[in-house]
This record gives structure tokens, sequence and C-alpha cells, in this order.
């Protein structure tokens, strides 16, 4: 067997424990995890997922043109009464509540 070395680094709390309860799912413990991870990156030599950043990048004109559909959405609904505003939110939070 080859010589065994520790690996230690630093990660968010939540996360790890969230991995961690995935892994488990899969009825691995997450050193088991890492070690495959490791194993496939060095069969596929980088890393064993997509890594790459997306095709396009969207421009500020996108945006603003977004945002003026948006606009343009919001000037043809009605108005709402403070009567109508408290009723959707109070349904809301009943929705909520119910779960």
């Amino acid at each position: 067997m080859a010589e065994q070395v520790l690996v230690q680094f630093r990660a968010d709390k939540e996360l790890k424990q969230e991995v961690s309860d995935i892994y488990n799912q899969l009825g691995m413990d997450l050193p088991t995890a890492f070690r495959m991870f490791m194993a496939k990156s060095k069969q596929v030599r980088g890393l064993p997922f997509e890594a790459v950043l997306p095709e396009q990048s969207t421009k500020r004109e996108d945006f603003r043109e977004a945002f003026n559909a948006l606009r343009e959405e919001a000037e043809k609904k009605p108005e709402m009464s403070i009567e109508e505003i408290n009723e959707e939110i109070s349904a809301t939070r009943n929705k909520r509540k119910k779960g």
C-alpha cells in the first residue's frame, strides 16, 4: 500500500455538514468521497466535472431592456388599494404557515 499522508483544508461548517449528509446517504464518509474525487481527477487529468464560464455574458443594455419591459408591464397593472395589498400579504402569510 502506498504511503498515506494527511490532507487538511478549511471549509464552511454548514457546507461541510450538508455535503457530509449527502455522502452518508450514498453510503460513504467524507474522506472516502474526497479520495474518490482525487482518484477521478488523476484519471481525467483535471477536474472530474465541467468547470467553464458561461458562453455569453450579459451586457448592460440587456439589463436595461429587461428593466424597461418590467416597467411597462407594471404600468399596465391597475393600482391596488391598501386593503387589497394587506389582503394579499395576509393570504401569502397564511399559505406559508400551512406549509
